[in-house]
């Protein structure tokens, strides 16, 4: 223990050991304690992400922005690594470290200070849910693999991360969607709120289905719960992909049924509206205020 105190740090260390960490302060920590003397400038190609880092997925253009800007400044904060076997583990700064890749940078000036991996952990997860890098999958991944690591219950990580039980819970109930909407999620091409949606289903035809109705028609989550709800898309009766009428033909055919009193069909630009006998069809034209009594 002693050594890890000289190596992070008493006032480091207490920000690891609070009840409810934050990544901001320890980064801060570490740069303000830090001495010029005390940073390296370091190999580029010595550096590796952290081990628990879940993201995977990078802005391009943000990170070629960010290169333009090292080629005329420089790196303006060092990163901080751990030291490894093989060269250095990053702790925080990937963005910049990335950057700095595509600038043709050589070295880049960075903090070393040493970590447990439960730290590392902390740290890969902080970083990303604090400044809201990851995706909803990638992050679930990161707290599936803290999980898996430490054997803390879901109730035990949302405190220690400042989030609450039903939000952990959601993010890892997106690992059980299907691949192909895993990544149409970290392609943003479907919301968080979307997918919490789609996770509740157990049919992954169903899922699908609904999935390429949120891509291609851009609708609304509340329209996403109500296809969800209403008997056609029940698992009885699923519907093929290629023959899904439109989500507001069904919200149409729903609220005419309910105004008159039976059931109406709205496809290929045609309304159908059956009834039982002449004295049927009298009704429904009063209801929808049309007269056609004889001049």
């Amino acid at each position: 223990m002693e050594n890890k105190r000289k190596a992070l740090g008493k006032g480091l260390e207490q920000l690891f050991n609070s009840e409810q960490i934050n990544f901001d302060k320890i980064e801060q920590n570490i740069v303000e304690s830090t001495s010029e003397n005390d940073i390296k400038h370091i190999p580029v190609s010595e550096i590796r992400s952290n081990p628990y880092q879940p993201r995977e997925h990078f802005d391009e253009d943000a990170l070629n922005e960010l290169a333009e800007s090292i080629k005329e400044h420089g790196v303006i904060e060092p990163i901080i690594v751990k030291k490894s076997i093989h060269g250095y583990e990053l702790v925080a700064g990937e963005r910049r470290t990335k950057a700095s890749v595509i600038a043709g940078v050589k070295t880049i000036p960075a903090i070393v200070k040493d970590f447990t991996d439960e730290q590392m952990m902390d740290i890969a997860i902080l970083e990303n849910i604090q400044r809201e890098d990851l995706s909803p999958v990638e992050l679930a991944v990161g707290f599936q693999n803290y999980i898996n690591h430490t054997g803390l219950t879901q109730d035990e990580i949302a405190k220690k991360f400042g989030k609450s039980r039903s939000y952990i819970t959601n993010l890892l109930g997106l690992l059980r969607l299907p691949k192909s909407v895993i990544e149409q999620i970290n392609r943003g091409k479907i919301s968080m709120s979307h997918a919490r949606v789609l996770s509740k289903l157990e049919d992954d035809d169903l899922i699908l289905t609904l999935a390429e109705r949120v891509v291609s028609d851009d609708i609304s989550v509340r329209e996403l719960e109500k296809l969800c709800s209403i008997g056609a898309i029940s698992k009885k009766q699923p519907i093929t992909r290629n023959k899904v009428k439109p989500l507001r033909f069904s919200i149409y055919e729903s609220v005419m049924r309910d105004k008159i009193g039976t059931k109406v069909q709205i496809n290929k630009n045609k309304i159908v509206i059956p009834f039982d006998s002449e004295g049927d069809l009298g009704r429904i034209l009063e209801i929808l205020n049309i007269d056609v009594s004889d001049e």
